[in-house]
């Protein structure tokens, strides 16, 4: 969430500068605030704006007591209220929360921290009973499975059973910041896709936009590329919804280690074993390897992958899933005979995967012309540094103030001509209102489900080459099952003999895909999904029902 959108109903203008005033020095999401002074003028303002929480007094001039309270309830619909009201009154309090009010807060009783922690437990209480599993990203999955299902032929029996998960755990847990001040509640997931193929593997994720939905797409997307990796494992995924940006070290590892007790008896190594994600890295892998063996009582380094290499992690594997990109990259120019050299490259995301894909490019010959992150893109047609781009976020954290490019704006960067475009941040950034203005020749997907099946159909007709993300994200799997089974081997691969693996495993996946696609004249994502699902059938079949 970029911001916070709130809807402040207060007629004391003085009241409305100190609650405003607040509010710009609360640490986190920042707030949007529009501000109505009547009853009336809130109406039209719930009924004309867009808003994540309102914040109401009870006393205006056109509206008095628990009515005001009421009247603006029943127009938010599912938009959470606060009250905040200069009346001490405990049985009126009483009465709003039990007429549905997330919180009730008396002026002159509150300070920054409290009235933003009231807003955000509004908004994160209200997501969590509306839409844990509406994600848009659970609706893709689930859109792109029963596509590829019904191409297939797949039974219907499996079609129901593979639709959902096979286990699911929410947790909610007590974190505490480093003042001590200030206790939240926490949500956190573990969610097993696939118990048939062999132990789970999925990474963890820590955003604030985390979600039952959401980490259940992941899972399923997890499940149907490990079977087509050919990998032992089923698919499974976990995180906590929180923003990782404004926690200290040490109130990461308090959350990341009070996490893995929370889901201990659901992960093991050879049950379920996570690995770093979106706002995780080794460093969290190094905190739940620890707190998961000091509950058994032994060193379990197999519990984890994606950890030191120190720790028994795999050389390669910090930047495996960039790598793995641009081996598919090239064998996607070869296919296409393309020549790489020279060739133009907008990456969106300048993180793990975006960053190592604009390296490894480089290496090839490409020209990186534009990179993004969450602060915004840099431009420069003539071509970008990556060195010098990766020592600038050294410094600097964000790519925003970057010196030798032109600054624009991530969708702007989407949509400039290029040879490859490799969407490497978030879900949902190619869709049907902007397709037709996409102008590269390979879309290479760095991200999960970064395009929707809408917009799969115009880039296919327009015959822009989709490298879908169940292929091209592949690599960061593949590498953490090399680091699996070094661990439970207790013997450690070179780097070269890595890297050789990982390019023979995701090349033959690619074309079999591609084989795949041409024989059946689908595009390549349906493809890559038939290739796993049937092999997920294959071993359902196999091991048939029990009891």
């Amino acid at each position: 969430m970029a911001s916070a959108r709130v809807l402040l109903i207060e007629d004391g203008q003085v009241d409305r500068m100190v609650i405003k005033g607040l509010l710009s020095k609360a640490v986190g999401v920042p707030f949007d605030v529009q501000t109505v002074e009547t009853l009336a003028e809130a109406m039209t303002a719930i009924s004309g704006g867009s808003f994540d929480v309102i914040l109401s007094d009870l006393t205006l001039p056109d509206s008095q007591g628990l009515d005001t309270f009421l009247r603006v309830s029943e127009a938010a619909g599912d938009v959470p209220v606060v009250v905040l009201t200069g009346s001490d009154d405990l049985t009126l309090a009483a009465k709003a929360v039990e007429e549905g009010a997330e919180a009730y807060l008396v002026k002159g009783k509150i300070d920054a921290n409290r009235l933003a922690r009231a807003l955000r437990y509004a908004i994160q209480r209200t997501a969590a009973e509306q839409a844990e599993w509406q994600s848009p990203m659970y609706q893709l999955a689930k859109q792109q499975f029963l596509k590829a299902a019904q191409i297939v032929g797949l039974d219907d029996n499996l079609r129901e059973r593979l639709l959902f998960p096979q286990r699911t755990m929410t947790v909610t847990f007590p974190f505490r910041r480093d003042d001590y001040q200030e206790v939240e509640t926490v949500f956190g997931y573990r969610v097993q896709h696939l118990l048939t193929m062999g132990p789970t593997k999925g990474g963890l994720r820590y955003h604030e936009d985390v979600s039952l939905g959401e980490v259940s797409a992941l899972a399923m997307w997890m499940t149907w590329k490990c079977a087509l990796m050919r990998l032992p494992f089923g698919g499974a995924k976990g995180g906590v919804r929180i923003d990782p940006t404004i926690l200290t070290g040490h109130e990461l590892q308090r959350l990341t280690r009070r996490f893995t007790t929370e889901i201990l008896d659901m992960i093991g190594p050879d049950k379920d074993i996570p690995a770093p994600d979106m706002g995780t890295s080794e460093r969290e892998m190094a905190w739940m390897m620890d707190t998961y063996s000091q509950q058994v009582g032994y060193t379990v380094p197999t519990v984890v992958t994606g950890k030191p290499v120190v720790l028994g992690g795999s050389q390669g594997r910090s930047e495996a899933t960039g790598r793995g990109l641009v081996y598919l990259i090239a064998a996607a120019a070869e296919h296409l005979e393309m020549n790489l050299k020279g060739s133009s490259v907008v990456v969106q995301g300048f993180g793990n995967v975006g960053s190592n894909a604009a390296r490894f490019l480089e290496e090839l010959g490409a020209r990186v012309i534009a990179v993004s992150d969450v602060t915004g893109g840099i431009y420069n047609p003539n071509g970008l540094s990556v060195s010098s781009l990766l020592a600038y976020t050294r410094e600097n954290r964000v790519l925003a103030g970057y010196p030798d490019g032109q600054a624009i704006s991530n969708q702007e960067m989407l949509e400039l001509p290029c040879d490859i475009l490799a969407p490497a941040a978030m879900q949902n950034q190619i869709t049907q209102a902007n397709a037709e203005r996409i102008k590269c020749k390979i879309l290479a997907e760095g991200a999960n489900g970064p395009t929707t099946l809408e917009a799969d159909e115009i880039l296919h007709d327009r015959n822009v080459f989709v490298l879908p993300d169940i292929v091209g994200n592949a690599g960061g799997v593949t590498v953490s099952y090399f680091e699996w089974v070094q661990g439970t081997q207790n013997y450690t691969w070179t780097l070269d003999e890595i890297n050789s693996r990982l390019h023979t495993i995701l090349v033959d996946a690619f074309r079999r895909a591609l084989d795949r696609s041409a024989r059946q004249a689908i595009d390549l994502r349906t493809a890559a999904l038939i290739e796993g699902i049937q092999r997920v059938e294959q071993a359902k079949l196999a091991r048939g029902l029990f009891p």
